[in-house]
């Protein structure tokens, strides 16, 4: 992983003070509110509902023993003993007060973690892919393009105040692990006649007027990608409006103008900035890329592992859902659940933190990374290590086994959090996670993606959810619409309204007939919920969400 070199050190101090004295200034009255806002939002320093929130980058998801160790000494010292992992590979700090947050931002730079440009009209942390350098069907490592854009990006003059905020995601991977076609870039690495480079999608994102991002770039060489991101970019910040803020994301601007229009003019502009790089991205990017060097990997056997899955069900059934394929197959990629039946999707105690830096350390080379999807990775583990890891976390109360299944539901904070929520998310996962469980059913069902977001502005991606739940106020009365046969992957898909929205104490129950009726729709054991959608269509789900309307048809 990329370690801060002298430079990083340095800057990044500099911006601390620079933020510490805007407290001050805050704090004794010179500034007003108004005048602070926009300088904490560049510093990932929100106001919620009940406190300030400090947003930290998990820049591209990967985090080190140590750096995971740090994260635990905030939730511990500065908050109330936990923190919220995010679909946007960050970590959040729900109760720490003004007066501490410079503080915690010296300690974040003591291990180069940083809050900067996790808010405001800039573009925010890059997000990647979290089997990055581990996937057995990965093109490339996207890492150092990653790290590569988060520098380019960092403080960039240009860009820190754009029409509106922007997210950049990428994947070494042709299958889709980082959501790029519902970000505002999205990068899918590719090779062409035996050279590397990426597919550019432009103009993807959720929020109240969802869209799938559209292909701007088929092929774009690695060498031209810095210049031509930020020919879009400079495209972007002339042409988005400012005159409205929820027309103001990129997707807008592509809709309005048609992507044909953008794709002429960012190559008008390409064609001007690239000869202004003259290679200094290149030298610097070789420079990254000697960071990322693989880990020493130790020949493992795999008996002990074999073993232990013909002779202990509960470590079966975590390994069929929680490992992934290795680049070796003496290796696995293992996926912590940090959603135990009946937890807060995301939240993670320091006591934990500091577990899994330590398995890390132990039986995974030191490496960890956060998903979109609110789990931690350990991206390298010695097959022969799993059991004795498997029985740490399980321990811990991190061994549950459902990656992938019912009960792994992306949820925002909502309303016990965010002052932009109108309905609850956490509770409703709570509920749903608790009620599949009951059931005994989540391995039956099998891959089942549940995505909950307590507003409009979809921070839990319900858009592309194979069931998404959007939580509303109607007149003072939570109301949950629920969306089906989305997607977040190379085959995104906005998912489609059913029809009208439930109340609080409706919802989880209109969830258990949506995932039991299923079960009697699908063809075989092997059809997943969002193939039996395509199959038939959205007529016989419709039909479980609102039996009274069925019934009243046939009568």
């Amino acid at each position: 992983m990329y370690r801060y070199s002298e430079f990083d050190t340095a800057f990044l101090a500099a911006r601390n003070d620079q933020f510490r004295a805007q407290v001050a200034r805050r704090l004794d009255g010179s500034l007003t509110e108004d005048e602070f806002k926009p300088l904490r939002l560049m510093n990932g320093v929100y106001l919620q509902l009940h406190a300030y929130m400090l947003r930290v980058a998990i820049p591209y998801g990967t985090l080190s023993s140590p750096q995971m160790r740090k994260l635990a000494e905030l939730a511990e010292r500065w908050d109330k003993g936990y923190g919220h992992f995010t679909t946007r590979q960050n970590i959040q700090y729900n109760w720490p007060k003004l007066t501490d947050i410079p503080d915690m931002l010296d300690s974040l730079g003591e291990v180069g973690l940083h809050a900067i440009q996790t808010s405001g009209n800039t573009i925010r942390n890059v997000t990647a892919d979290h089997f990055a350098g581990a996937a057995a069907d990965e093109i490339a490592d996207p890492r150092p393009i990653a790290e590569l854009i988060r520098q380019w990006s960092t403080d960039h003059p240009e860009f820190q105040f754009l029409p509106r905020k922007f997210k950049i995601a990428i994947t070494g991977s042709p299958n889709d692990r980082a959501v790029t076609k519902a970000h505002d870039i999205g990068l899918r690495m590719i090779e062409q006649d035996g050279q590397q480079g990426f597919e550019v999608i432009v103009g993807g994102g959720l929020g109240r007027t969802p869209m799938v991002g559209k292909i701007i770039r088929a092929f774009l060489p690695k060498a031209d990608l810095l210049p031509y991101l930020e020919a879009i970019v400079s495209v972007y910040n002339l042409l988005g409006r400012r005159d409205n803020k929820y027309k103001a994301r990129i997707k807008i601007t592509v809709h309005e103008h048609g992507i044909e229009k953008i794709r002429a003019l960012v190559e008008e502009r390409f064609a001007l900035l690239k000869p202004q790089f003259g290679g200094a991205d290149q030298a610097l990017l070789r420079e990254i890329e000697a960071h990322f060097a693989a880990p020493a990997f130790v020949s493992a056997q795999t008996t002990p592992f074999a073993e232990a899955y013909e002779g202990d069900p509960t470590f079966r059934a975590w390994a069929d859902t929680n490992l992934t394929d290795h680049k070796r197959a003496d290796h696995a990629i293992v996926t912590i659940s940090l959603k135990a039946h009946g937890a807060t999707p995301g939240d993670a105690t320091a006591e934990q933190m500091r577990l899994m830096a330590d398995l890390a350390e132990a039986h995974a080379y030191g490496e960890l990374r956060i998903s979109h999807e609110q789990n931690v990775i350990l991206p390298h583990v010695p097959r022969a290590k799993l059991p004795a890891l498997y029985a740490a976390l399980k321990a811990a109360g991190l061994g549950t086994a459902n990656i992938g299944l019912a009960s792994d539901i992306i949820a925002c904070p909502g309303m016990d959090y965010c002052a932009l929520a109108t309905a609850r998310s956490i509770p409703v996962a709570q509920q749903i996670a608790e009620r599949v469980d009951a059931l005994k059913i989540e391995h039956e069902v099998g891959d089942l993606k549940i995505k909950i977001s307590g507003c409009i502005n979809a921070c839990g991606h319900h858009h592309v959810g194979h069931i998404g739940i959007l939580g509303l106020d109607r007149a003072g009365v939570e109301n949950y619409q629920i969306t089906l046969g989305g997607d977040h992957t190379e085959s995104a898909e906005i998912g489609t309204r059913a029809g009208p929205g439930f109340a609080y104490d409706e919802i989880v129950p209109a969830i258990e007939r949506l995932i039991t009726g299923y079960l009697d729709l699908r063809e075989s054991e092997d059809e997943r919920f969002i193939d039996t959608y395509r199959r038939l269509g959205a007529a016989p789900f419709k039909a479980l969400l609102y039996p009274e309307n069925a019934q009243a048809r046939a009568a």
